[in-house]
C-alpha cells in the first residue's frame, strides 16, 4: 500500500481492472523511461527523460530536460 496519499496506490486492484497498466491513474509508474544526456561544449550538458515507447505524435509532448548542475543522482538523495 503506497504511503504518500498523493500517489496511486499500484499494488491496490481495481474491480474492472485485473493489469494496473489498463489504469490511467497507474500506468505512468510502470512504463520504462530512457535518460539521454546530450554534451555541449559551449553550454551545460542537458539530461532529457522520455517513455521508451513514446511514438512519434507523443515524443513531442511527453519528456523533461534538464541542465547539467540542475539535477543529482537518486544515491545522493538517499
Amino acid at each position: 500500500m503506497a504511503t504518500d496519499s498523493h500517489l496511486p496506490d499500484v499494488d491496490a486492484a481495481d474491480a474492472e481492472h485485473d493489469d494496473p497498466a489498463d489504469d490511467a491513474e497507474t500506468a505512468w509508474r510502470i512504463r520504462a523511461y530512457v535518460a539521454r544526456v546530450e554534451a555541449y561544449d559551449d553550454a551545460p550538458d542537458e539530461c532529457t527523460i522520455y517513455p521508451e515507447d513514446a511514438d512519434a505524435d507523443e515524443l513531442p509532448t511527453t519528456w523533461v530536460s534538464a541542465e547539467s548542475g540542475s539535477y543529482v543522482s537518486l544515491e545522493a538523495m538517499r
